[in-house]
C-alpha cells in the first residue's frame, strides 16, 4: 500500500482535516499528514499542532509573490510531500505549485461538480445555489486540482437526496457528514492505485 506524506491547506475549522488525521491514526489509510498550511490564523491549526504536526500561516497579503511561493515550496520539500489536500481552503494555489504537484493535489467541494463550481462557489453559497436551482440531489465531490477552480478530473462523488423543506443550513450539515468519510476514501483510492 502506497503511503503519502500529506500537506493539508485550510482556511477555517479544519473538520475534514481532523477526520483524515483520525482515520490515519486508526489505520484506515496508510498516509500521514505531515504539514498543515493556512492562509490566515485559523482554528483548524490547533488540532494538528497539538499532535506535533508542523503548521504554518502563509498569507499572500503579508508577502511578495516570490516570498509567498518560496515559503510554501520550502515547507513542502522539507516534509517530502507527495500529496496535497485542500480541506476548506478558499484561496487559489499558486500555478507553480499546481504545476509541480500535478495529479497530486485534491480538493473536496460541497456539491456535485461540474455544477455549482467556480469562483465564489464555496461554503453556504454552494448550498443556497443548489436549493435555489431546485436540484433533486447534492453531495460532495473530491476532484484533482488544476489551474481553474473546480474543473479538475473527478475522483469520487457521493449523492444525497434533497428533501422537502431543505434549507442551506440543513443541507450543509448533511453534506459535511459525508465529506468526513469520502475524503479518506479518496485518499485510500489513490493509495491503492499506486500500490
Amino acid at each position: 500500500m502506497k503511503s503519502f506524506n500529506i500537506a493539508a491547506y485550510i482556511s477555517g475549522s479544519g473538520s475534514n482535516l481532523k477526520s483524515v488525521i483520525q482515520n490515519s491514526f486508526k489505520g484506515v489509510i496508510a498516509s500521514k499528514v505531515k504539514l498543515v498550511i493556512a492562509d490566515k490564523h485559523a482554528s483548524g491549526l490547533d488540532y494538528p499542532a497539538s499532535l506535533g504536526i508542523e503548521t504554518a500561516v502563509i498569507s499572500r497579503a503579508e508577502l511578495t509573490r516570490s516570498e509567498f511561493l518560496k515559503m510554501q515550496s520550502e515547507l513542502l520539500k522539507k516534509h517530502k510531500i507527495d500529496l496535497i489536500i485542500l480541506a476548506g481552503f478558499l484561496k487559489k494555489l499558486p500555478d507553480e505549485i499546481v504545476s509541480e504537484y500535478k495529479g497530486r493535489i485534491i480538493n473536496i467541494h460541497p456539491a456535485l461538480l461540474p455544477k455549482f463550481g467556480g469562483k465564489g462557489m464555496h461554503g453556504m453559497n454552494v448550498h443556497k445555489a443548489v436549493i435555489e436551482a431546485k436540484e433533486e440531489f447534492s453531495g460532495p465531490t473530491v476532484h484533482f486540482v488544476d489551474e481553474i477552480y473546480d474543473s479538475g478530473e473527478i475522483l469520487l462523488q457521493r449523492k444525497i437526496r434533497i428533501t422537502a423543506g431543505e434549507t442551506p443550513e440543513s443541507l450543509q450539515k448533511k453534506v459535511l457528514e459525508i465529506e468526513h468519510t469520502i475524503y479518506t476514501e479518496a485518499i485510500k483510492l489513490l493509495e491503492e492505485k499506486e500500490s
